[in-house]
């Protein structure tokens, strides 16, 4: 398991064009689970970026390949915004470090990759978000929970195509199985979508861990009943365990509010008698 970059941990970001300072506040955690002997998910928090990957569980050296994309995707700093080319060049140098390590096996090595970065389009500040595999992106604002990202395997095709329920792919045999990984040789093609940053915004990244052992709701009443993102990691990844913890799992939630200086030049001034 592989972490880059502080947790419990904010930073200060100029919206372009606009008097107004956010200052983003996140926080993650990470745990093997009850059954699985080794944590092969990965995660980094390195504004403007944060993502979670997920190794491939039943090949070898998922960890190595999470670690390998987080890696890469650290390394982008000193900027405050970047683009979906950079992104895809970091994701594409990490499946070259994949793959070097993935030809010592017969199965060879990959790993899911999910998250969101701070971008720039039509002189508005936006989150790009990115994923590639079934780690997920929501976005929890105004008591309202909403899945981001769109999951690459076998169960999500079959409800796309009406073949199952909802409810049913969760406890499919095939729910396991991904249809696209960075690693594998195959070049590496993450979905993009594009979400305002807005003060009063929650964002959750995280591995499939987490989805195995809680719905949505139930997802949605820790996000709602936590009033920091670190009580939010802390209580997701708990309930996440006590379900029965099955799977690796890792959680990011990233918060987004005004700037302390930008509230209080808000505040009524006291009055003079």
């Amino acid at each position: 398991m592989t972490q880059i970059g502080d947790s419990n941990a904010h930073v200060s970001v100029v919206l372009p064009g606009a008097a107004d300072t956010l200052t983003l506040t996140w926080s993650f955690m990470s745990d093997r689970g009850n059954k699985r002997a080794v944590n092969e998910d990965s995660v980094v928090a390195n504004p403007p970026l944060f993502a979670v990957a997920d190794g491939m569980g039943g090949h070898s050296a998922g960890d190595i390949a999470s670690a390998a994309v987080v890696t890469r995707l650290g390394d982008i700093t000193g900027r405050a915004y970047i683009d979906g080319d950079t992104i895809d060049r970091a994701l594409e140098s990490a499946r070259a470090d994949i793959d070097r390590v993935g030809d010592e096996s017969v199965l060879g090595t990959g790993t899911t990759v999910t998250g969101v970065a701070l971008t720039i389009v039509d002189d508005e500040a936006q989150w790009a978000v990115f994923n590639i595999g079934d780690s997920r992106v929501y976005l929890f604002a105004d008591g309202v929970l909403e899945q981001i990202t769109t999951d690459h395997s076998v169960v999500q095709e079959m409800v796309a195509a009406g073949l199952i329920t909802r409810e049913q792919a969760d406890v499919h045999p095939d729910s396991n199985v991904i249809t696209r990984a960075v690693g594998f040789h195959d070049t590496p093609v993450p979905d993009y979508s594009l979400i305002p940053v807005v003060p009063g915004q929650r964002i959750l990244v995280c591995s499939d861990g987490l989805t195995k052992e809680l719905t949505d709701h139930g997802i949605r009443h820790y996000l709602a009943t936590t009033d920091s993102a670190e009580r939010a990691v802390s209580e997701l990844v708990a309930a996440s365990l006590a379900n029965g913890g099955r799977d690796n799992v890792t959680v990011l939630v990233v918060d987004v509010s005004l700037a302390v200086d930008e509230i209080e030049s808000t505040r009524p001034s006291a009055r003079t008698r």
